[in-house]
């Protein structure tokens, strides 16, 4: 993720994106973003925030799409930043493009209820 190194996100990669987040026990969001992506950086600071307030119910994930083509091709990722929601390994939602934190917030709350 651009920027904010934060504790309580999580980094994917093709490897590790079927242990970390298909096998996952909780809902995980992964963020693909790109280093040449402004409304990427844009929402980073927002991201990291978040899964701090999100920690133990919902895990945050970043994922480079220009190091990791193989997830960014496998979940038809078009536009960046794209938020892609996982519960019990199954895609479950998505949000295209850089939003203000409340708007992502409430994104995240909805899929904590479902």
């Amino acid at each position: 993720m651009p920027e904010v190194a934060h504790a309580a996100l999580v980094t994917v990669t093709d490897d590790s994106f079927d242990s970390t987040v298909l096998a996952a026990d909780r809902p995980v969001v992964v963020d693909v973003w790109a280093e040449w992506c402004p409304p990427c950086h844009a929402i980073s600071r927002s991201l990291a925030e978040l899964a701090e307030e999100f920690a133990g119910r919902l895990t945050i994930a970043t994922l480079d799409s220009d190091e990791n083509p193989a997830t960014t091709r496998r979940y038809q990722v078009m536009s960046l930043p794209t938020l892609l929601v996982f519960r019990h390994g199954e895609l479950v939602g998505s949000l295209v493009g850089a939003r203000p934190k409340n708007h992502l917030r409430q994104a995240l709350e909805r899929h904590l209820e479902e």
